[in-house]
């Protein structure tokens, strides 16, 4: 018990400490819980209509909500905020506690927190939904009870054994690979129904008869059975969570004996790529230089980069046949423009990713003209790769439309929307900056707040990328193809002048600026 509440008390420190004298946290931690506490409501709420259904559709949304619930478990604390240091095996491997004693601190932090609880009241409203006698009831809470320590405990599991392997680099280009595919079975619902796959009613109660038994679906039938049979599921799913919990055990014994492989060195060698035969030796191509080699090794800039080019072929695949009939020539400009927007989201915190070490750049700015320059290096390396790739998007957008004529107007139109949305990113990076984790391993998370405030950043900037590019967008749809000739041009001043403005407001608070992207997460 005394482990229980020390861990449960270093984690809540953790979260206080982090919050201590910023504003800017402070407010986003209070979004983050206020999102958190409507999505858990809503949540509850829509489990709970489920009760209204015929009971043989209830029974089968429930085991695919909890077998989705045990994927999001297992997949989203190894590529998304959301971690913390009481969760890494390394941090803790110096605290006088034994193995078994330190898993259950652990499964403390773990449950610790806004979003652990979200999905716990989430999970209650099956308790409304699905029992159908007092055999259910009495079934359903240690039934949503395993369930939540069934996600907890192999999520805990899959990151300690992976723990090791992910701190190197070829661990975290897994982890690209794997959050591109997960992008790909994210849109995979949407083109199946879209391209008229069979009946959505059949489709469902198909799945669910296949998750029906895995072990979240045991729990989910257990309450909805209440008997003898319900029983023996929670029976087995005791075990397995047990086993389970065993296999965490013998897997953290293991990392908090094994080397730290990411701090063997690595060799560096000197390479001379095109940028520096084309661009004269200065700031602008040292910029240059960097960027394009951020693009290339790091892979949450890899992650990014190919989740925005994926989601926008498999929106074009999907929507290019629809079960209305044939797309109109607008909607290739539509695509290119989505894919455009993605992609220049990448900027919208462009001196995140830096860290501490931007105060190297920093102390070379002597005017807003030396701060500009660096953002001119930075749009002018994601240009060269988001120009060609925006063009592949066109041309793949029109042919899958069926309207080649328009391949031509969405490139261009993608082009102008780059424009405006390295503009509006300029802003966003010296208005609302925030630290980006390292994501040295697997449980380098965001510190409490940035993951509200990193939303309201990608909000804005969503919006004003939106807005700004109506002036072209709506004409294009209307069958204006000539306004695409302007785009470019539109989308080439309104990031000349973003850069601008950024550059004036970013200089005025060079340490604010080089505070909050430097601060520990």
């Amino acid at each position: 018990m005394n482990t229980v509440s020390l861990f449960a008390r270093l984690k809540l420190r953790l979260l206080a400490g982090n919050l201590r004298g910023d504003l800017q946290r402070k407010l986003g931690f209070i979004f983050t819980l206020i999102m958190a506490t409507g999505l858990a409501a809503l949540g509850f709420l829509l489990m709970s209509l489920l009760r209204l259904a015929p009971g043989d559709i209830r029974t089968s949304l429930v085991i695919v909500a909890f077998a989705f619930f045990l994927f999001a478990w297992m997949i989203v604390p190894l590529m998304a905020f959301g971690l913390d240091d009481t969760l890494d095996p390394a941090k803790l491997s110096l605290f006088p506690l034994r193995t078994r004693t330190l898993a259950v601190g652990m499964f403390t932090a773990s449950v610790t927190g806004v979003w652990p609880a979200a999905m716990l009241i989430v999970t209650v409203g099956a308790l409304i939904a699905l029992p159908v006698n007092i055999g259910g009831v009495l079934l359903g809470v240690p039934a949503v009870l395993l369930q939540f320590a069934l996600c907890v405990v192999t999520s805990r599991l899959i990151t300690t054994s992976l723990s090791s392997a992910l701190r190197t680099r070829r661990g975290r280009d897994v982890l690209a690979v794997a959050a591109l595919l997960v992008v790909v079975l994210a849109q995979l619902p949407n083109l199946v129904l879209n391209r008229g796959f069979g009946d959505p009613e059949a489709m469902l109660h198909q799945m669910a008869a296949v998750l029906r038994w895995t072990p979240p679906g045991m729990a989910a039938h257990a309450i909805a059975d209440g008997g003898l049979a319900g029983l023996a599921e929670l029976a087995f799913l005791a075990l397995l969570v047990v086993a389970l919990g065993w296999l965490w055990i013998k897997a953290l014994s293991r990392a908090l004996v094994m080397p730290d492989v990411s701090t063997q060195a690595a060799s560096v060698r000197r390479e001379t790529g095109l940028v520096d035969r084309i661009l004269p030796d200065g700031p602008l191509a040292a910029v240059v230089t960097k960027e394009l080699k951020y693009i290339r090794r790091e892979p949450r800039f890899r992650v990014g980069w190919f989740s925005a080019v994926v989601v926008t072929l498999v929106l074009s695949f999907s929507l290019s046949n629809t079960s209305d009939g044939p797309p109109g020539p607008g909607l290739p400009i539509v695509i290119a423009t989505v894919g455009a927007l993605m992609i220049a989201l990448q900027s919208g915190n462009a001196f995140g990713i830096d860290g501490r070490s931007l105060w190297m750049n920093a102390v070379t700015f002597g005017s807003e003209r030396s701060l500009a320059a660096d953002l001119a290096g930075r749009h002018l390396a994601n240009a060269l790769v988001a120009v060609p790739l925006l063009a592949v998007i066109a041309v793949c957008a029109g042919l899958f439309a069926g309207h080649p004529a328009a391949i031509l107007p969405a490139m261009l139109a993608g082009w102008g929307a780059l424009g405006i949305g390295l503009g509006v990113g300029s802003v966003t990076s010296v208005v609302l900056p925030y630290s980006v984790p390292e994501r040295m391993n697997a449980f380098s998370g965001a510190a409490p707040g940035q993951g509200g405030q990193a939303f309201a950043s990608s909000m804005g900037a969503m919006l004003g990328i939106a807005l700004l590019s109506l002036p072209f967008v709506v004409p294009l749809m209307f069958g204006l193809l000539w306004v695409s000739v302007l785009a470019p041009f539109y989308g080439l001043l309104a990031e000349v002048l973003g850069r601008r403005l950024a550059a004036k407001i970013g200089f005025g608070r060079l340490p604010e600026l080089l505070g909050a992207v430097s601060k520990a997460s």
